[in-house]
């Protein structure tokens, strides 16, 4: 995303008025809190794990506590936005002749989760008519949240402290700090395709904080597999507010998920781009 037309920026309909962003921004704001605070007076314990995939041989955990965060979600848009319509990850979607729709990912990270380590989030969009236009990555245990602004920037929360974002804008490829992850999507085959991707990555791609890290500079590119939805909608308005560029690694719009690339510049963006078209296809 950014100031070119090649990538994805999500822009606001022009019948949406600056009170109803104000109104779904402030939503946002108090819900994140809220999440921390249930998370350490109810939430902060023992917990189950179940593997999603058990048989099909693979691991996609999921906990009580995933589905105890999404519950609490749901309710809290249903009280106050009762025609909005609902896509999350544990459970089935909520469908209404809405305008507006919420994307949740309840724990973006569960396998962190599991282990404890502080990086999972809560992930929550506000979509109008099927575009990301506010984003939020809520980090309990961090006490901290990233979010996108409705004036075209992005900003992080720490306490009662709130600071605007921006990506690095003024860097060559040799100086980028790159993240990256492939899970188990792209075999070790493939990867000999793009060894000089593989030499770039030098930080761990760690969920949706490298993607909120890259928004405040602190990486410059993130690469990363087989997003679904919920994974990448509430990070887009983000992102695209910070001033980075995102799409898929064939050059798609990201709305849909997939095989995403950020990055902090457009040169950097087409530089890896090119370096990935090998693999843009998987």
């Amino acid at each position: 995303m950014g100031g070119n037309n090649t990538f994805f920026k999500i822009r606001l309909k022009k019948n949406m008025t600056n009170k109803e962003k104000t109104k779904y921004y402030n939503f946002l704001n108090n819900l994140a809190k809220e999440l921390t605070k249930i998370y350490f007076s109810k939430f902060n314990g023992s917990f189950k794990v179940h593997n999603k995939l058990k048989n099909k041989g693979k691991y996609d955990p999921v906990t009580n506590i995933d589905k105890a965060f999404e519950k609490f979600i749901r309710t809290q848009i249903n009280k106050k936005f009762p025609t909005h319509n609902i896509i999350g990850e544990e459970y089935k979607d909520k469908k209404n002749n809405s305008d507006f729709s919420w994307v949740i990912d309840p724990i973006d990270g569960t396998r962190s989760f599991v282990i404890g380590n502080p990086t999972w989030s809560n992930l929550i969009s506000l979509n109008f008519r099927g575009k990301p236009i506010l984003g939020l990555a809520n980090f309990p245990i961090l006490k901290k949240y990233y979010i996108s602004g409705i004036n075209k920037s992005s900003y992080v929360v720490e306490g009662n402290k709130k600071r605007k974002i921006k990506v690095n804008k003024n860097l060559s490829i040799k100086d980028a700090k790159v993240a990256g992850n492939f899970h188990r999507y792209v075999s070790l085959n493939n990867q000999k395709k793009i060894p000089k991707v593989l030499k770039l990555m030098n930080f761990p791609c760690i969920d949706a904080l490298s993607y909120c890290h890259l928004c405040e500079g602190k990486l410059d590119v993130v690469i990363q597999c087989a997003n679904k939805i919920w994974d990448i909608h509430p990070l887009i308005p983000i992102i695209n507010n910070s001033g980075g560029y995102i799409n898929t690694w064939n050059k798609d719009d990201p709305i849909k998920g997939g095989n995403v690339l950020v990055s902090a510049n457009n040169k950097i963006h087409n530089h890896i781009l090119k370096l990935l078209k090998p693999v843009s296809r998987l």
